[in-house]
This record gives C-alpha cells, structure tokens and sequence, in this order.
C-alpha cells in the first residue's frame, strides 16, 4: 500500500502528463523543480506555478485540465496538503527533501537526457522517464520516450533510445518549428502562447538598452509554448515552439499525446507494484 505521496522530479509539460495520471487516479503527487524552470508549454506545466508566484506576489497555482497544483517553500505543508487531485510543488532541484519525505515512489521526469542525480535506492520504485538511465541500476524501470512505436514501453533493463535532437513533425514541420535563443539576455515577449502568427513576424526581443535581438517566428502558425517574460536566457536556449496547425489553437491548453502515454505507463507501473505484481 502507497502511504506517502509519490514524488516526481520536474514540473515540465511531459511530468504534468505523469502528474494528472497519477492525481486523477487517486494518487496524492509532490513536485520537486528547480527555480528557473525551462518549461516553454506553460499552459500545461505545472511547474508555471513558480511563474505564477512571482507574477502575483502570492501563493503560486497553476491549474491543468482541472487540476491545480500548489507551490510551497515547506516540506511539512506539502506532505500535509498534497491530495489525489491536489499536487504540491517544491523548489528543490537537488531532491534534499527526501529525507523527510521518505516516498514509495519516486519518478524522474525531468528529461534532461541525462541523470541529474536520481539514484535506485531514492525510493522502493524507482522510475525515470528518457535517455540517460539504466534500468535496474540507475532506476528501477525507465519509460521509452522516443515517439514511434515503442513510446512508452516499460524497460526492466536497459536504456531508452538516445534523443535524436530533432523535434517531432507537426504536420510537415520538424525542426524549424521550435525557436532557439538567438543571443543571451532578457526575454521581452510581444506574442504569448495561443497567438496566430505569420513567418517571419517578431515575436520576442532579447537583450537590453541598445543590444536588442529580435526573434521573428520560424513558421506560420501557433505559439504553443514560449518562456515567460523577463526570463535569463542563454544563446541557443530552447526558447519558443510553433504549431503549424492553426486551427488546433486549443490543444495550447491540453497535455499532449506523448506525455498521457507516459503518465499512463508511469501509472501502469505504480498500480502493479501497489499489488505486488511488478517484476
């Protein structure tokens, strides 16, 4: 029996899959982030929480499909207020909470493509979601995220396929739909997520006083996702995404695909070990 809420390390549109999954299955669900997240589809993220804090000079919430989640700086109070279909979130990218939150279940969504620091023995289950983990003994079980026909296959040993670095194609579009920091600096956003945009037309500058970058849009389309206003960005950041399918405005609100098959894997996995039943 699950006694404790399950962790999950990142906060980012993929994790908010894993997230709701696990809170609309009954589940009570700590987020642990970093400050600064990188997330760009914040509609659907709940690490924008953070964002949202500072935006408000309040408690920080961010809701997803019905659920909202809640940023606090205790541990104590997210132990305490985290419910099925309430999930909390911390800062604490280094995970030091774990010691007093002494999980069940710990998940590693963070999709760096690379182990930031979870390890076996962080909780009885052990899952990472990506490349740079080996089941059985970086994690328990890693989860396939690499789009095709095995997205979302559970490994008991082994790794996921390495990342490739070429974004999905969106309706003929791979690469040249996502934007990447063109220098480093302050982020003044013009266009936020939702916006129609045309090829070529600015949709951020970067930089202040009289060093300014403009970052005109790759592609005709949506801006599903873009970092928030006023964010540090660093030169060759992965900065803002572009749906060429203007009539799916919408889907700028909804999780994607990809992440409710892993949140759907990831829940698979916790089921059967609530029940003895995993291998």
């Amino acid at each position: 029996m699950i006694m404790r809420p399950i962790v999950v390390r990142g906060g980012g549109d993929i994790a908010t899959g894993t997230v709701l999954a696990l809170s609309k299955a009954g589940y009570p669900v700590i987020i642990l982030e970093c400050a600064r997240p990188t997330a760009i589809r914040r509609n659907v993220a709940f690490c924008d929480a953070i964002y949202e804090r500072d935006r408000w000079y309040g408690e920080g919430t961010k809701t997803v499909e019905g659920v909202t989640c809640t940023l606090t700086s205790n541990i104590d109070d997210a132990m305490r207020r985290a419910q099925p279909g309430r999930p909390m979130i911390l800062i604490d990218p280094e995970a030091k909470s774990l010691s007093r939150l002494k999980p069940d279940v710990l998940i590693d969504a963070i999709l760096a493509k690379k182990n930031l620091g979870t390890t076996i023995d962080m909780a009885p289950l052990t899952i990472a979601l990506g490349p740079g983990f080996t089941a059985g003994v970086d994690v328990r079980c890693v989860i396939e995220t690499m789009r095709g026909h095995d997205l979302g296959r559970i490994l008991y040993t082994g790794s996921a396929e390495e990342d490739t670095g070429i974004p999905g194609n969106i309706a003929g579009y791979g690469r040249e739909r996502v934007i990447h920091a063109p220098a480093s600096g302050t982020l003044e956003l013009i266009c936020g997520i939702g916006e129609i945009v045309e090829k070529g037309k600015i949709i951020a500058v970067i930089g202040t006083g009289k060093t300014r970058v403009k970052v005109p849009a790759t592609i005709p389309g949506v801006i599903r996702g873009i970092l928030p206003d006023n964010f540090e960005v660093t030169e060759g950041l992965k900065m803002a995404d572009i749906d060429p399918r203007i009539d799916e405005v919408e889907n700028c609100s909804k999780v994607s695909d990809k992440a409710r098959c892993l949140g759907g894997s990831v829940l698979q996995l916790v089921v059967a070990y609530e029940k003895g039943m995993l291998k």
